[in-house]
């Protein structure tokens, strides 16, 4: 009786488990719609996808837009990603401690696994502050609207990031092919990553700003008369800011333990200190050079 009795319940769950699904299905199709349709219509009025498929969809076509970019230019596309209060920071570094500043590629290595920054920020402000000083010397100088643009354009694209393509492959060159110490054989390779060469550059660069683009800009009405302290002061500053620039590379360099005999970039040193001499004695001027090929 009891083997009964189950059977029986089971039959009336089911029984009524069919029921409300043909009630379910009779519901979806017979229902009247706007158009006067049955079933379909009402699944196209209220079967609409959600509004997050949409934003997800669309968000992904915004990061799909930009993937044929690397990661490094991807981040001159999106602002917010890079990081200037660090590359602020690493300018102040570079003029007061540049020891420091370097110490802390290898705390890139140890979280990133790269010497290179992966971040533009450095870049892009080095070039706007290369854009604002060029608008200062046009301003001054005054020169016309269409020479004031081709003189801002030329101090970006030129001075700053094509010789800083040249520079940085030629020491990139140098030291992927003469400087890697000998690896052993259970050691892993490593090798100067091309974009670490240009940051290095890029390192090098600023101080080089603020001598003969700032500095120089307030002292130009000295170094451009035609005297011999003014010959004397120009040829200083600029053979200062040079050397500078290539012991900031030196600096740079050498704090790859994989590299040797990195004292390779202090040798243009030398030879700017011989260039300025003769140039002192010949009464050649570098800032009346330099600025005439911009303004003539």
């Amino acid at each position: 009786g009891f083997e009964k009795r189950e059977r029986e319940r089971e039959r009336e769950s089911c029984r009524m488990s069919t029921t409300t699904t043909t009630s379910a299905n009779s519901l979806m199709q017979g229902l009247p719609t706007s158009s006067g349709a049955s079933g379909s219509g009402f699944a196209s009025q209220h079967a609409k996808p959600l509004p997050f498929h949409k934003n997800r969809s669309s968000t992904k076509g915004q990061y799909r837009s930009y993937a044929f970019l690397p990661t490094y230019l991807r981040r001159i596309v999106k602002y917010k990603q890079m990081d200037f209060e660090y590359s602020f920071w690493l300018m102040l570094q570079l003029c007061v401690s540049p020891k420091t500043a370097y110490r802390h590629t290898t705390y890139h290595k140890q979280t990133k696994n790269r010497w290179s920054r992966d971040d533009p920020a450095f870049v892009v402000i080095c070039s706007l502050f290369m854009a604002v000083s060029a608008s200062a010397y046009c301003i001054s100088f005054g020169a016309s609207f269409g020479r004031s643009i081709y003189n801002i354009l030329a101090a970006v694209a030129i001075d700053f990031i094509l010789l800083g393509v040249g520079t940085s492959t030629l020491c990139w060159y140098l030291a992927n092919t003469y400087l890697r110490a000998q690896s052993h054989s259970h050691t892993v390779e490593q090798k100067v990553e091309w974009l670490y060469a240009f940051d290095v550059h890029c390192n090098s660069y600023f101080p080089v700003f603020l001598m003969l683009y700032v500095l120089q800009y307030f002292l130009s009405p000295l170094l451009l008369s035609r005297t011999f302290i003014s010959s004397l002061l120009a040829n200083i500053l600029y053979g200062f800011a040079l050397s500078y620039y290539h012991y900031m590379n030196f600096l740079g360099y050498s704090a790859l333990p994989f590299l040797h005999a990195t004292d390779l970039f202090l040798y243009p040193i030398g030879v700017i200190g011989l260039l300025g001499l003769l140039a002192i004695l010949f009464g050649f001027n570098p800032a009346i050079f330099t600025l005439s090929i911009y303004f003539g």
